[in-house]
């Protein structure tokens, strides 16, 4: 059913399977209580064999509640994060999500790690990240770094051997003309945490992996791609490669969240593209379903229009989650859902997304317990006069 519902979205056009679409303009512009007590009080790097599957010692312990907006290295590097910070100062937002590895894999920043420098897969859209880091702590914002992992079109046409071939021996692409790594690769395992490390000592708080998945529709596909592979499933993959970046991550004393389906917590395993929802949130400190009520199609959560019924599908989504969640019980991690600030115009029966429908996202994930999410719009302009404490 997931894999269907991908196909579904990739026909719309208008979004991918994860996040919505971005223009190129757009882009452009766009446990016992001692224990407890005693590990509270310890630094990352006092804590014994960190980072460990199944441990959920935060790293982060002092940060707030986060409500974050997304930004394109070009919005924060650009004219545009000032309205963004006015955003923030204004309301009780708090953070801002940024690209530092973006959708078509390029390290939006100059980057100074020589292992980095020699792939020769760094531009800069953001010209001093220094300066920008000092900007986000003037003005008390928690900083994150949206990595995306899997689907790398830079690496994929710089290293072939790093991903996934045609029977003619040229690198695949999607409908999209994007080109995906492979994640079985420890190559492409330590690339990107190699990004995430740098971008922890350039002052992030956290580490946001994306795409963090094979291609949509893989299953269809596997037998036809040349690739490097081994007995692992996909989904061992997949969440073996969260393990590892926390265990490396944690000693540099960052959070690791990772964005994924936000169907995926209503449906087993998607096994096809390697994304099994509880074994990446054993992996990380904080789980980020993507819940657009405009990825959901007609008659989930029993409403005609998800897009329509904000509240419904959230609520819905939401209590999905805590139910798939259930098996980890206290090692689960914390969730802080991407919501919708944007209108789905090519869906039938979409509504104008506005104060009230964001709201609404908000209002049902307070009723459900959740007090922390992320705003999504490709463009980077969120809607005036909400109210964030719903």
């Amino acid at each position: 059913m997931e894999i269907l519902i991908a196909s579904l979205l990739l026909a719309w056009g208008a979004v991918t399977a994860d996040h919505p679409d971005v223009t190129i303009d757009q882009m452009v512009q766009a446990s016992i209580q001692y224990e407890e007590q005693q590990l509270a009080a310890q630094t990352p790097e006092e804590t014994s064999e960190p980072g460990k599957e199944g441990d959920k010692r935060d790293p982060q312990r002092d940060a707030p509640v986060i409500k974050g907006v997304y930004a394109t290295a070009h919005s924060a590097g650009g004219a545009r994060l000032a309205s963004l910070l006015k955003l923030i100062d204004d309301t009780e937002l708090n953070s801002i999500v940024i690209d530092v590895k973006d959708d078509w894999g390029y390290i939006t920043y100059p980057t100074e790690d020589p292992k980095l420098t020699a792939m020769g897969t760094s531009k800069k859209i953001i010209k001093n990240v220094d300066q920008l880091m000092t900007t986000l702590d003037e003005h008390d914002v928690y900083p994150i770094a949206r990595i995306v992992v899997f689907k790398d079109t830079v690496l994929a046409k710089l290293k072939p051997e790093w991903s996934f071939k045609n029977p003619d021996g040229s690198i695949w692409v999607n409908n999209r003309k994007e080109s995906f790594v492979n994640p079985y690769l420890k190559e492409v395992w330590e690339y990107n945490v190699n990004v995430a490390k740098e971008a922890a000592k350039l002052g992030f708080k956290e580490i946001q992996f994306d795409y963090v998945r094979f291609p949509e529709g893989f299953e269809k596909k596997a037998d036809k791609l040349t690739y490097m592979k081994d007995e692992r499933t996909r989904v061992d993959a997949v969440s073996e490669f969260v393990q590892y970046a926390r265990e490396q991550l944690y000693p540099l004393g960052v959070r690791v969240s990772v964005d994924i389906f936000g169907y995926a917590a209503s449906v087993p395993a998607a096994e096809g593209i390697g994304q099994d929802f509880v074994k990446i949130s054993n992996n990380v400190d904080v789980i980020s379903p993507m819940v657009y009520p405009s990825h959901y199609t007609a008659g989930w959560f029993g409403s005609k229009v998800p897009d329509a019924a904000p509240f419904v599908t959230i609520d819905g989504a939401m209590k999905d989650t805590h139910k798939k969640l259930e098996p980890l019980e206290n090692n689960q991690p914390i969730i802080r859902p991407w919501i919708q600030d944007f209108t789905a115009t090519w869906i039938k029966g979409h509504v104008k997304y506005g104060k009230h429908e964001v709201e609404e996202q908000i209002r049902a994930l307070s009723e459900n317990g959740i007090h922390e999410f992320l705003l999504w719009n490709a463009s980077n302009v969120y809607t005036q006069g909400v109210d964030y404490e719903k």
